[in-house]
């Protein structure tokens, strides 16, 4: 679980663990919060006040992104079936449980929550429907995604997946989530299944014009990579700039 400025990382994290000691199998939970945004932000002590043997938080001081504080999570993690879920309160955890259903269903590579999946109970704002549509369209022009909903922030990954896409992986802001999956289906892991989530959109953020630019210029970015460069390829593995904090500590 990514957490930056939350200031429900407390009731996240527990709501989080009820949902998954419901399952009543084993886990663990890796708690990144991702800086601090000013003298105000807590997030960092509201999170360690969480006393679960199953629960690991970890801080660094200088915001970073939410897809590094992702991928810093799953370099630390020992499961062989690896899951994020956004903090904040908008996404149900319940919807973790779905998506190993489904996972187990299809024997997929991937299991992703989505907002139009047609079972999926969702409110929230008419400017991130209508963006998501076009991100949708584009996607799977682009891509070859046959998938409705990429940037909902609840995904399930096979953990054979990750050791092979995230070194690769160069974004850590905005489009992270499509560079996970664009890149995991280019390397032939397309058994992607859809999930229902659940989404009370509590107006913690916002989508502005600024959050746009920054996505649609990762977009592209990517598109560039994939297309132009080739660098996401097996040929050009020296390329992949590698961050130590992000490499698997546990194969």
């Amino acid at each position: 679980m990514p957490a930056y400025n939350c200031k429900s990382i407390n009731r996240d994290l527990s709501i989080l663990i009820v949902s998954l000691d419901e399952l009543n199998t084993p886990y663990e939970i890796i708690c990144v919060v991702d800086g601090r945004k000013n003298k105000l932000d807590n997030t960092w002590e509201l999170a360690k006040k969480i006393k679960n043997p199953n629960t690991k938080i970890y801080f660094y001081s200088e915001n970073k992104g939410k897809g590094y504080a992702i991928r810093f999570g799953m370099a630390r993690s020992k499961g062989n079936i690896i899951a994020f879920i956004d903090a904040g309160s908008d996404l149900s955890a319940k919807g973790i449980g779905l998506a190993l259903q489904q996972m187990k269903l299809h024997d997929a590579d991937i299991v992703i929550g989505s907002k139009r999946h047609p079972h999926s109970k969702v409110t929230y704002p008419w400017q991130r429907k209508v963006l998501s549509f076009i991100v949708q369209r584009a996607t799977r022009f682009f891509f070859g995604l046959n998938v409705s909903d990429t940037q909902t922030g609840l995904k399930v990954f096979k953990r054979k997946v990750l050791i092979k896409v995230l070194p690769r992986l160069l974004v850590k802001r905005w489009a992270f989530d499509l560079e996970i999956l664009s890149v995991s289906n280019r390397l032939g892991f397309k058994k992607i299944f859809e999930s229902p989530v659940e989404i009370n959109y509590n107006f913690s953020s916002n989508v502005d014009f600024e959050s746009i630019k920054n996505f649609a210029t990762d977009y592209l970015a990517i598109i560039y990579r994939i297309y132009f460069l080739h660098y996401y390829d097996d040929k050009y593995e020296d390329r992949w700039k590698g961050d130590p904090e992000l490499k698997f500590k546990y194969k």
